[in-house]
């Protein structure tokens, strides 16, 4: 099972498309703008594909790498939007893929060990470089990797043995 987690699609806005990023400060004179990708799925900024900002339909152009971040053009932006769209959340349509983990939907659920010990709710998902972790409400930390399964509204999780040892009073 792949996760797509919190360097992911990370947030759902109102209109059920997810949050994959935000428009930076423009690049010179064209329209070209700095993007942060808040998602590991690069084909969001592919040639052609379409997202929104500002209750405003984007097509990208060209989008090449630029360090941590990416340099795109959006057709029809010049200077002049690209100053307007500055700090502008990016919109894009879910991606169906069956085997993925989305934090929209990991957050709210009920964990649960596959022994049926119940361990909390999911209140985040934190970056982390190893795997990402679930956070819930009891503030324990559950890597990603360790998830099973989630559907109907629960995780279900198969933990090392002393993983919640720190947080049970002795």
């Amino acid at each position: 099972m792949s996760t797509s987690t919190s360097k992911t699609d990370v947030l759902m806005a109102a209109d059920g498309r997810l949050i994959v990023g935000r428009i930076g400060r423009p690049h010179g004179v064209r329209g070209e703008v700095y993007v942060d990708l808040i998602t590991h799925r690069e084909e969001r900024l592919a040639v052609g594909s379409r997202l929104w900002a500002k209750d405003r339909e984007l097509e990208v152009v060209a989008a090449r790498r630029a360090n941590a971040r990416w340099l795109v053009t959006f057709e029809g932006f010049d200077r002049t939007i690209a100053e307007r769209m500055t700090g502008a959340e990016l919109l894009a349509d879910p991606v169906d893929d069956p085997d993925a983990l989305w934090v929209h939907e990991l957050i709210g659920c009920r964990v649960v060990e596959v022994d049926g010990t119940e361990r909390g709710t999911c209140r985040a998902v934190v970056a982390n470089p190893a795997a990402d972790l679930l956070e819930l409400d009891s503030k324990a930390l559950v890597p990603v990797t360790f998830v099973v399964s989630c559907a109907a509204g629960v995780i279900t999780i198969d933990p090392p043995t002393g993983l919640f040892e720190l947080l049970d009073p002795a």
